[in-house]
C-alpha cells in the first residue's frame, strides 16, 4: 500500500476521535508518517496541556489507529504529558 494511502487512512481514523477532542477544545494532527510507517502526532489546543492526554493517546487515538491502519508500525505523540 502506498504512503499516501496509509496517510489518508490514518486521517480517516483520526476523524473518528476528533469530535471528542474538539468538544474539549483540542485536536490532534499528523506531524509525520515516515517511509518505514512510523507515525508522529501532535496534540493541539486544550489537548496539548491536558493532564489526561497520555490516556487519550493510548486508549483512544493509538488504539483506533492500530485497529484501522495496522500497517503503521509505531505511533508517537510529541510533547505528551
Amino acid at each position: 500500500m502506498s504512503h499516501s494511502a496509509i496517510f489518508k487512512r490514518v486521517e480517516e481514523s483520526l476523524e473518528k476521535i476528533r469530535p471528542f477532542l474538539k468538544a474539549d477544545g483540542g485536536d490532534v494532527r499528523i506531524v509525520e508518517l515516515t517511509d518505514d510507517f512510523a507515525l508522529k502526532l501532535e496534540f493541539l489546543g486544550a489537548c496539548k496541556e491536558c493532564s489526561m492526554n497520555r490516556m487519550t493517546f493510548k486508549a483512544g487515538i493509538e488504539e483506533n489507529i492500530r485497529r484501522d491502519v495496522p500497517e503503521v508500525l509505531k505511533i508517537e505523540a510529541l510533547e505528551i504529558n
